[in-house]
């Protein structure tokens, strides 16, 4: 079983959920498994199942989208590399990187991929101006960057209108495995972290200002899942808990 409130998930039946946006804090996790909560979560939900945003810390690890190519893993040494069902090439996860896989219903939010890219985007630069940091986006290569450094990375999969996956968010980790790999597919391609960049090195400090511009860019109020008195088991929930 998944350690951790993921294994938790649940499935709002309350007739209005469109407001809200229930907040998960898993800690630290390895990647596998909340990649098929995330599956099965996005396969179980319906029309009534609020949205939801899981922020987890991963285990050291590569990740491989769909569209990637074996030839930008270089050296990935004892670091394991798993194939993965989003878009995008390959990046890494580890200790001192929020990850964010926002879970929105895109049909009910109104909106369609590119503007769910270009408000992801939107929520980490506002997040980084809250330190003076000036980010900005580029286009044909989605992420954050400052200056010619890449700060944050994004693959995202949209399934029956549904998303998973979502963001990496480097904030005080070691850098060293991004040399190991093309980051993204590019070659020689700068990393950097909000440490780095004046900002500070506390996941919390940072995942606090991330959740509250994402909620807003989505204009959705974000409710802790643990204290929502209005969260009940259900499909989405049962469907979600691995095996």
């Amino acid at each position: 079983m998944l350690k951790g409130s993921v294994a938790q998930m649940s499935s709002s039946h309350t007739p209005n959920p469109e407001s809200r946006l229930l907040i998960r804090q898993l800690g630290r996790q390895p990647y596998e498994p909340v990649w098929r909560a995330m599956q099965a979560f996005t396969d179980a939900r319906g029309p009534e199942t609020a949205d939801e945003l899981w922020m987890v810390e991963h285990d050291p690890v590569f990740t491989l989208g769909q569209a990637g190519r074996w030839e930008h893993v270089l050296v990935p040494g004892e670091i394991p590399v798993v194939p993965v069902d989003r878009g995008g090439q390959v990046t890494y996860h580890g200790p001192g990187q929020i990850v964010a896989y926002p879970l929105l219903d895109l049909r009910r939010l109104g909106i369609g991929v590119r503007e769910l890219v270009h408000r992801i985007e939107q929520a980490i630069i506002d997040t980084l101006g809250n330190w003076n940091i000036v980010a900005a986006r580029r286009d044909g290569a989605p992420g954050v960057y400052v200056a010619d450094a890449k700060v944050a990375a994004l693959g995202l999969r949209v399934r029956r209108g549904c998303t998973f996956h979502g963001l990496a968010f480097n904030v005080n980790m070691d850098l060293e495995p991004f040399h190991r790999i093309n980051p993204c597919g590019y070659q020689g391609l700068a990393v950097t972290q909000v440490l780095d960049l004046g900002g500070p090195g506390s996941l919390a400090a940072v995942e606090a200002v991330l959740i509250g511009e994402l909620a807003r860019q989505f204009g959705l109020q974000a409710v802790p899942a643990a204290t929502d008195p209005r969260t009940e088991s259900g499909d989405a929930a049962r469907a979600a808990q691995p095996a």
